[in-house]
């Protein structure tokens, strides 16, 4: 049985990662860790009995002993913080760790697991967004194996498999569009807590979600392939495909294109992840070309949809700019999620931190984390303005 650990097993990805162990049936849990939801963490740790577990602070492990004795499960080796998340990250029979967390807590653990030589299941897209060289020499001089999650990710992967990297002329990343994918800028800047958060195709995290409506989340996914698959800014493009069956696509120096489709399933890039290079059987319903109506796809609207611009930007200035406008889109989410902003302040606060960062080289991770403080601080401070002036 090969050892697994999961950063933010309560979540949707690490959830889902759990199906998948359950279905391979030759991976054992060592190690779990999860943020305030310990009701369904005890579950899982009943269920799949880890060695050691880790919570976010000394409350929520005070909660989850509550919740194991209401089960009559014996509590495993409880870790708090960033602490236990890199205990788990780290554990000596994890030979593979699934990086789940939402934003940038998972930075630190998922490092150090790269620098431990673990395979990576990476679905923590902030990892690399902040310090994406940083990351990759780590696992230059590890060995260890980063491998994505996302779908979008996972595609290109599966599409570049055997193919010459000269060949190559563009990663071509799909987007659904997410919900104000047909909404005017009245409609996006009136736009609900609960309007962002039913997204048409995905189940997913409040945060990540968010950003889905925002296009965000494909900004980043754009400097994440940067790092991932080593292509520059000019030869990664996005294009909304509102059906998320074609997950992403690949175009060669010839003009053919090579996509990946399937079903709009976590579970399955999950278990490429885990399993490759080889394939196995899933647990899925395979995709049914004879239900599918129509494939269509359309250029983003910069205009109502500025962050994914914003993210281009900040690939291209390089240094430690990806990682302040991360921190900056971070703060602004929660504060639109609060209802403190409108859904539409959030490219501004990104933007207003941005023009003020003097991006560096991201030469260390104590320059990152200094930059991700800066930007922290700096959004917050203009979102105080914001609402003193309204």
């Amino acid at each position: 049985m090969k050892g697994i650990s999961i950063l933010g097993s309560t979540g949707s990805i690490g959830c889902n990662t759990l199906k998948v162990i359950e279905h391979l049936s030759e991976f054992r849990v060592v190690a779990l860790a999860a943020g305030r939801n310990m009701e369904k963490f005890a579950g899982q740790i009943a269920r799949f009995n880890p060695e050691l577990v880790s919570c976010e602070n000394e409350l929520s492990a005070e909660d989850l002993m509550i919740e194991l004795h209401k089960r009559g499960v014996i509590s495993p080796q409880i870790e708090i913080g960033e602490k236990g998340l890199i205990a788990v990250a780290t554990h000596d029979e994890a030979g593979t760790v699934v990086s789940a967390t939402v934003g940038a807590v998972g930075f630190v653990p998922t490092l150090r697991a790269i620098e431990a030589g673990k395979r990576i299941a990476l679905a923590n897209k902030e990892t690399l967004v902040m310090a994406g060289e940083l990351m990759t020499k780590a696992a230059e001089r590890s060995g260890a194996e980063i491998l994505p999650v996302d779908s979008e990710h996972n595609a290109l992967h599966q599409c570049l498999r055997g193919e010459k990297r000269k060949e190559v002329k563009r990663l071509i990343l799909t987007a659904s569009g997410g919900p104000f994918r047909t909404k005017t800028m009245d409609g996006i800047e009136n736009a609900t807590r609960e309007d962002a958060l039913n997204h048409p195709n995905w189940k997913m995290g409040d945060k990540i979600t968010i950003d889905s409506a925002t296009l965000m989340n494909k900004g980043l996914e754009v400097i994440e392939a940067k790092w991932l698959f080593g292509f520059e800014a000019d030869q990664i493009s996005v294009v909304v495909h509102p059906q998320s069956v074609v997950h992403s696509m690949v175009e060669m120096v010839d003009g053919s294109v090579i996509a990946q489709l399937g079903v709009t399933d976590m579970k399955h890039s999950i278990q490429y992840a885990l399993t490759y290079p080889e394939r196995k059987a899933n647990c899925l319903e395979p995709l049914d070309f004879t239900k599918l109506s129509q494939l269509t796809f359309e250029e983003p609207d910069g205009n109502r949809f500025p962050c994914l611009e914003l993210a281009y930007r900040a690939l291209k200035t390089g240094g430690t700019m990806p990682a302040a406008l991360n921190a900056a889109n971070e703060v602004a989410v929660q504060a639109f999620l609060d209802g403190k902003i409108r859904l539409s302040e959030i490219p501004k606060v990104n933007s207003a931190v941005m023009n003020e960062h003097a991006a560096v080289s991201a030469a260390s991770l104590e320059i990152v984390l200094e930059a991700d403080a800066w930007a922290r601080k700096r959004a917050i401070i203009k979102l105080a303005k914001s609402a003193s002036a309204n």
